[in-house]
């Protein structure tokens, strides 16, 4: 049972934009996500916790459409699109990042936003170059745009990511740990980004470990342990919570 409950709308999926209901993957034996039920409203900031192992990042894969769920369905701006792929839900405005950045490397920065644009987002001429400006605007990377990916240190390869996933024009933005391996200062750089997102009307699903970031933009925290998430709601409450105490310090304090 899912423990510091909120809204309905937020547990059960009604309203929301997205929806993920009765969600298993497994592989072979392995069983990865376990009965998931979670749902987004359009415009919230929803942050995922939770150990090492515990099916955060395949839950976001099975959102976005890179991997099919073994049993459940996911419903986003009220279409079954269970299934469709990741390029069908991406053009729909459901964006997602990588943990690691992979950009071309041969391309410029601005050509690989351009690429995202165009092929995830499916946008055509003005529409595409507009996006690709924008999107580099809000990462704050317009000044190296003709500069080739390849080139680019960890925070500018972590903003290039972001920018090709704004390039698509999301509704919604899946961030898989967009903050790991970065400094403090280039962290507090990145939140003022997903800030400015969310004052854009974006809904955002982050997966961080560091936890005190996630703590500055979202309203909403789930913990997931193997599979299942164990707790649900103000993001306080739930880190408070004795079984997510449990689940990172193997005991809750007496």
């Amino acid at each position: 049972m899912e423990r510091n409950a909120v809204s309905a709308a937020a547990t059960s999926g009604t309203g929301a934009i997205l929806n993920g209901a009765g969600l298993f993957k497994s592989f072979g034996a392995l069983k990865v996500l376990d009965n998931v039920d979670f749902a987004v409203s359009a415009g919230e900031a929803v942050g995922i916790v939770g150990p090492n192992g515990a099916g955060k990042t395949t839950l976001l894969s099975v959102l976005a459409g890179g991997l099919p769920a073994s049993a459940g369905t996911v419903v986003f701006k009220g279409r079954d699109v269970s299934a469709v792929g990741s390029t069908g839900r991406s053009r729909m405005g459901l964006a997602k990042t990588h943990q690691v950045p992979r950009p071309f490397g041969g391309m410029t920065v601005f050509e690989n936003v351009l690429v995202a644009a165009t092929q995830a987002g499916g946008h055509k001429g003005q529409r595409a170059y507009r996006a690709c400006v924008d999107s580099l605007e809000l990462c704050g990377m317009g000044s190296v745009a003709n500069r080739r990916a390849e080139s680019l240190g960890l925070l500018d390869r972590k903003r290039l990511e972001l920018a090709r996933a704004l390039a698509t024009d999301p509704a919604i933005v899946l961030l898989d740990e967009i903050g790991g391996g970065l400094t403090d200062e280039e962290t507090v750089q990145l939140v003022a980004t997903i800030g400015e997102m969310r004052r854009r009307g974006m809904a955002i699903v982050w997966i961080e470990h560091i936890v005190h970031v996630l703590l500055q933009v979202v309203e909403r925290l789930v913990c997931m342990v193997q599979g299942r998430i164990i707790a649900n709601g103000d993001p306080k409450l739930v880190m408070a919570d004795p079984a997510v105490v449990e689940a990172y310090f193997g005991s809750a304090p007496a």
